[in-house]
């Protein structure tokens, strides 16, 4: 069979979402939340059952919340996104974003460079001031606010002296000598602050023009589509909904609780180790390069 007849193969595999084509490949490994509470009303609810009764908006809720949960460090709910500094150097935060992985700025080369961020400035409440140094407070003073001057001067160091790596956040001592180097000062890739009050990542100043790329946790609810549950996690959902519906009844005995509890937490621990995608080859390869000698 040619590769031609391959591709004209893919557009008859039904995808997990009810659709077909090769813009759904991949899909199979994943469970929709549907999916997930129609299989826990079938399986957990009934006469001679833990649970026996409860509504579809609870189980809902918890199946919800479940995945918001493994999201956080079970699932591989990592997403970016990719922009041009502008002028401004400013990005806006994603609209499900709920922590950063990483910030990179990806060189013409197509190479990652982390960006570290940088503790030792911000974006303070800018106070207007009279020439006497009174506060002048209007009706607007406190929503808009005009830019404070510790973040134009962190935006206007300029471009930085690579071989002096981001010396402005160094400190000197009394005879000139560098001391002390900080080494996640130690780099000449650029740094960043993120103003979650205001909503927006902060660049350096010599990232205006580049491309950034920023990476991010979300928290798996954007979407009809991006609320799945991958099929390793599935029974970790499953005991997650479980132990919030019988955790949340007042008739329940703890001794049931409890034990659902536990096996909430070795569900997710079975999970996590599933979906670490360890393989053999690629970690003895990395064993290999560890165990290298330098003269």
């Amino acid at each position: 069979m040619g590769l031609l007849d391959n591709q004209n193969q893919l557009s008859y595999y039904p995808d997990n979402f009810g659709g077909s084509g090769q813009g759904d490949l991949g899909s199979y490994q994943f469970v929709t939340m549907d999916n997930i509470i129609n299989a826990f009303l079938l399986v957990y609810v009934g006469e001679d059952k833990i649970i026996n009764k409860v509504s579809r908006t609870d189980v809902q809720f918890h199946a919800m919340r479940a995945i918001q949960e493994l999201s956080y460090d079970v699932f591989r709910s990592i997403k970016s996104q990719e922009i041009e500094v502008p002028p401004a150097l400013v990005m806006p935060l994603p609209q499900d974003y709920v922590n950063y992985v990483k910030i990179v700025r990806v060189g013409s080369d197509g190479i990652e460079r982390v960006l570290y961020p940088t503790g030792k400035t911000s974006n303070p409440f800018a106070i207007t001031q009279g020439a006497n140094g009174v506060y002048e407070f209007t009706d607007n003073s406190l929503t808009e606010q005009t830019s404070s001057d510790t973040l134009q001067n962190y935006q206007g160091n300029g471009t930085p002296d690579p071989d002096t790596a981001d010396s402005f956040d160094i400190e000197l001592d009394n005879l000139g000598r560098r001391y002390g180097l900080d080494p996640q000062h130690a780099q000449s890739n650029g740094t960043f602050f993120i103003d979650y009050l205001r909503g927006f990542i902060h660049f350096s100043s010599h990232l205006v023009g580049e491309t950034i790329t920023l990476k991010y946790i979300s928290d798996g609810l954007g979407t009809d589509h991006e609320m799945v549950v991958h099929k390793f996690c599935e029974e970790a959902c499953y005991k997650h909904i479980m132990y919030s519906v019988i955790a949340s009844r007042s008739n329940i005995p703890e001794y049931i609780i409890q034990r659902y509890k536990k096996e909430k937490f070795a569900e997710t621990r079975k999970a996590k180790i599933r979906l670490s995608n360890i393989k053999i080859e690629e970690f003895t390869q990395i064993v290999k390069g560890m165990g290298k000698q330098i003269k």
